[in-house]
């Protein structure tokens, strides 16, 4: 099942995409982050769903799927190429951080470059999101809580990131977290979403090009290690660390301009793509 966040006359609705049709589901949760605890509880499953009242995706504005998760927890240095293009040591246990809301833009929304930096950097990964929780998750039963995959484009402002050892204030400003464009049920890819091939592109540049397999810390992993430092919540997400290419550790380093369109794909899941505007 793939499921969405649609702006319908203002109002925050969540759908699920059939074909090239949006079908409300309003009328079984007021929102997806309802819908993904009740599907993962077993408490209901929605049905019908193609009878329900639907709009042609081409006319829907989708928004981030998840507009509130209680816990944004990504992952930094999740592939050793990128750890390594960075001069950065392999980690041990994963580099977490986090980043809040107000950073969410939807599939079609605009990634902004603040009026502090031109240093916006790009960062394609793979989502995970929870849907039963718990705390001290054993990694064989992880992906049982896994409740689907999406796609972020962890858009960093480098020059404020690398004013400290932590990486927090470059990662959450307003505007710069693309998620989307839907939530795909887990039974619809590999388990664990291993083995999909990831690229990051801008217009004809293809930026960054790997696979899922080749995370350190791979989604059961993670699971298993982030549920031991804190519970996690139907509709928490965890955001699973990029690879390789990112727009610092290139010579010249190469930024995100206004303009310019970028777009992250992951096989199985689809495309997000954003375009690059200046704050203001």
């Amino acid at each position: 099942m793939r499921l969405v966040t649609f702006d319908n006359c203002g109002s925050p609705t969540p759908g699920v995409r059939l074909g090239d049709r949006v079908h409300d589901l309003s009328w079984f949760a007021p929102s997806l982050e309802l819908v993904v605890e009740l599907m993962a509880d077993g408490l209901d499953t929605p049905t019908g769903v193609e009878r329900a009242p639907s709009l042609p995706l081409g006319e829907v504005t989708l928004l981030p799927p998840l507009l509130q998760p209680g816990k944004i927890v990504c992952v930094g240095l999740n592939y050793a190429s990128h750890a390594a293009e960075t001069g950065a040591q392999l980690p041990d246990f994963p580099v977490l951080f986090p980043r809040w809301p107000n950073s969410l833009v939807g599939h079609g929304g605009a990634l902004v470059v603040p009026s502090v930096s031109e240093q916006l950097d790009y960062e394609g990964e793979l989502v995970a999101v929870i849907g039963r929780g718990g705390r001290h998750i054993p990694r064989d039963a992880a992906l049982g809580h896994v409740f689907g995959y999406s796609i972020f484009n962890d858009a960093s402002v480098r020059d404020v990131q690398f004013r400290t050892s932590q990486f927090t204030p470059g990662k959450t400003f307003d505007g710069t977290g693309g998620f989307g464009p839907e939530l795909v049920t887990a039974d619809e890819l590999p388990p664990g979403g291993a083995g999909l091939r990831l690229t990051t592109t801008v217009g004809e540049e293809v930026l960054q090009d790997a696979t899922t397999d080749q995370m350190l810390f791979d989604v059961a992993h993670l699971v298993h290690l982030v549920s031991g430092v804190m519970t996690l919540d139907p509709g928490d997400v965890i955001v699973t660390g990029t690879p390789e290419g990112v727009g610092a550790a290139r010579t010249p380093q190469r930024w995100l301009r206004p303009g310019e369109t970028v777009e992250v794909t992951i096989e199985g899941i689809g495309t997000l793509r954003n375009a690059v505007v200046a704050e203001g």
